[in-house]
């Protein structure tokens, strides 16, 4: 492992690739630090010491923006509008026809689409941080309990003022876009996923050192033992696959003879990744927002359905939100992976370059095969999402760790998964190299 790792920074253009990634790392989490114009920086670190967390989706916001989205810096809205963006364009190709042609044109297609992709990140910057200001503004970032000082964020609320904090945190938002497709491009690794991988890592010391210092070392050490039993079951699922054997008919050419070799077409358990659990996040927490703003003046009673969605939709470790929780992650993991793989595409792709699955005809036989053997690899995926996203909710109800406990939802998933992508990545740039890969 040592050798292998030696190996690594003996390769020039790889040490080259890895030092330009730690350094615009280096610089994305320095923006996390740098308050945006006219924010009391005092006032905020004293609010962030008095409540350990938020709940709901700003808690997810938060997560993926590394902490800095209650700092409110200029970096506050983290890579958040940027995945916002690229699931509303892949979903809006089932709906436009036109997105779903640029899609099957190749590069110049997918350079369009990226375009795309672009333009709504910035206009979900523009929003989200508007909307951020706006909670910030009214005191209600760190919930209705907080202090005063937490009503008294901003230095500055003229309309100026806000215009300045909305064009600061909505370039913010495209530097960090920028940033991603130059790791993307001259780094190694997918840029994105990088700096979402960066943005929870880097709050993992806190959190653990929080439960340490709320709970005790003896159930630090339990936390620690079931964050290894928990990355190493991802690690399990995620790897797995079920591979579906095709062959491919000989056929000649001229002189020449094209196909005759055998292949799969691997299907994963988890082929849906984070999205649902991020749609799950956003959808359950609507319910909240709603009722929030239909709070009732002093003295008046407030409305039936607003006190059972606040008694029984804002709270993680009540039994309704998380039965509701792991029905949404289940239904969006369906949702999510019918349309992001298509059977009768892959059957007909098959069918024209002569390939096909043993024992079952080309065609429609093939395309009902596979939707066969999707649905039920996707019921397994599905419980488990549902399950690791309920981690954090049971560690809350067990030891009262919940905005603390690192292992499991969102964060565990992105964790493992890009950390497995990025060592492959680095393993076939080795292998190209030396003929001797980071892994054995």
């Amino acid at each position: 492992m040592f050798s292998a790792i030696a190996r690594i920074f003996r390769t020039p253009d790889l040490r080259k690739k890895i030092g330009f990634t730690l350094g615009i790392v280096a610089l994305f989490r320095l923006g996390s630090f740098i308050p945006a114009p006219f924010v009391d920086f005092g006032n905020v670190q004293a609010c962030l010491a008095a409540n350990q967390g938020t709940s709901g989706l700003y808690e997810l916001v938060n997560l993926f923006s590394g902490g800095a989205l209650l700092q409110l810096s200029v970096f506050a809205l983290g890579i958040m509008p940027y995945i916002t963006a690229s699931i509303i364009v892949q979903l809006l190709r089932v709906v436009i026809p036109h997105f779903e042609t640029l899609y099957k044109e190749g590069a110049a297609g997918q350079s369009k689409l990226t375009q795309y992709t672009r333009y709504l990140t910035i206009a979900l910057g523009i929003l989200q941080s508007t909307t951020l200001i706006t909670v910030a503004r009214s005191g209600a970032l760190f919930g209705t309990s907080a202090s005063s000082e937490c009503s008294q964020l901003l230095t500055n609320d003229a309309w100026y003022a806000i215009m300045l904090m909305v064009i600061t945190m909505t370039a913010g938002t495209g530097v960090i876009m920028w940033m991603g497709e130059m790791i993307t491009e001259r780094g190694i690794g997918n840029g994105m996923s990088l700096l979402i991988f960066t943005s929870i890592a880097a709050r993992f010391p806190n959190s653990l050192f929080a439960i340490g210092q709320q709970n005790g070392i003896d159930v630090l050490l339990i936390v620690l033992a079931i964050g290894l039993i928990v990355v190493a079951a991802v690690v399990f699922v995620e790897q797995s696959q079920r591979r579906i054997p095709v062959q491919y008919a000989k056929r000649m050419v001229g002189r020449r003879t094209y196909g005759g070799n055998n292949t799969y077409i691997p299907i994963k358990v988890n082929m849906a990744g984070v999205v649902p659990v991020i749609f799950a996040s956003s959808l359950l927490y609507l319910p909240a927002l709603i009722a929030q703003f239909n709070q009732p003046a002093a003295g008046e009673t407030p409305q039936a359905w607003v006190t059972w969605v606040t008694n029984n939709l804002t709270k993680g470790d009540h039994p309704l939100y998380m039965a509701f929780y792991f029905l949404l992650i289940v239904g969006f993991t369906y949702f999510y992976v019918a349309i992001t793989f298509n059977p009768e595409e892959v059957a007909d792709n098959m069918k024209k370059y002569g390939g096909f699955i043993p024992g079952i005809r080309a065609g429609r036989p093939t395309a009902e095969y596979l939707d066969y053997v999707l649905t039920r690899v996707t019921l397994p995926g599905a419980l488990y999402l549902g399950l690791i996203a309920l981690i954090p909710l049971i560690a809350f109800s067990a030891i009262g760790a919940d905005q603390n406990f690192p292992f499991g939802g969102a964060s565990i998933l992105i964790i493992v998964g890009v950390g497995l992508e990025t060592v492959k990545q680095i393993d076939s740039q080795l292998q190209q190299r030396h003929y001797e890969g980071l892994l054995r």
